[in-house]
């Protein structure tokens, strides 16, 4: 029997929840990171902040206790876009970045 199958359930694949919150697998989360990563790269270069910045402000968010898997708790967004921005801005009560 494979990870992705469940005795009793007469070998049909059922697929594994990867988030114990929500009904995404391993593979949609894996699909909507390079959906992420593809909208990033597509950001025009002078937009973009400096790959330095970008990296400190996800240094910061990644000790934030609003972060929520990759969502901003202040207000939804994905930090990893937001902090591409160069016009991007942490949204929290006490800015961080």
């Amino acid at each position: 029997m494979s990870d992705a199958e469940c005795a009793g359930d007469g070998g049909r694949a059922k697929p594994i929840r990867f988030c114990p919150r929500c009904a995404w697998t391993k593979e949609m989360f894996e699909k909507e990171l390079i959906k992420l990563q593809d909208y990033i790269d597509r950001i025009p270069e002078e937009e973009k902040a400096t790959k330095e910045e970008y990296e400190r402000r996800l240094l910061i968010c990644d000790s934030c206790s609003d972060l929520r898997g990759g969502l901003c708790g202040q207000c939804g967004c994905y930090v990893a876009v937001r902090a591409a921005r160069k016009i991007g801005y942490c949204p929290h009560v006490r800015a961080r970045w």
